[in-house]
């Protein structure tokens, strides 16, 4: 190659360099012009993502406190709860207990009314049963008797016979 092509092949080369550079040069300028916009919405946003972050960590603080005071309360609601089931336990218990002693004392009260009863029912068998059905039995055999007396027929021995084969 001669010294005047390489020449301008050097002074090429240089000139595209300087383009390049300056094309470097400008898209760093746009580069910095849109970082600097970058950093002015992201300064706004970071901005209004603070006061968010400050206003949820507010409604979280006051979350927690409604947390406790509604654990606080729901412990208070178990413990009375609790102390009420263990009084309706001992109030059943007890009614349970006083109604099986009322039980057996009604059990008694009707055994004894039925032994009484029996007791009763014995001594008027034999006080005034036994003797109405002894008077009858005495009026009975009397009535036979007397009709045995005053009927004058006699049975006949197949008469006779006949009545006592019905029974027999």
């Amino acid at each position: 190659m001669t010294p005047d092509a390489l020449l301008y092949v050097m002074a090429a080369a240089i000139l595209i360099s300087a383009c390049a550079l300056v094309l470097q040069a400008l898209l760093m300028f746009a580069m910095y012009k849109a970082s600097m916009a970058m950093r002015d919405q992201v300064t706004v946003i970071a901005g209004q993502a603070e006061s968010f972050l400050q206003s949820a960590q507010r409604t979280l603080e006051q979350s927690r406190k409604q947390v406790s005071d509604v654990t606080t309360k729901a412990v208070d609601v178990l413990d009375l709860t609790q102390k009420q089931l263990h009084r309706v336990d001992e109030l059943l218990g007890e009614a349970t207990s006083r109604a099986r002693i009322h039980m057996e004392r009604v059990d008694l009260i009707l055994d004894d009314a039925i032994s009484k009863l029996d007791e009763t029912a014995a001594l008027l068998n034999k006080g005034l049963l036994r003797p109405v059905r002894e008077i009858n039995a005495v009026a009975a055999g009397v009535q036979a008797t007397l009709s045995s007396l005053f009927r004058g027929k006699r049975l006949t021995v197949e008469r006779a016979t006949h009545d006592e084969e019905m029974f027999i």
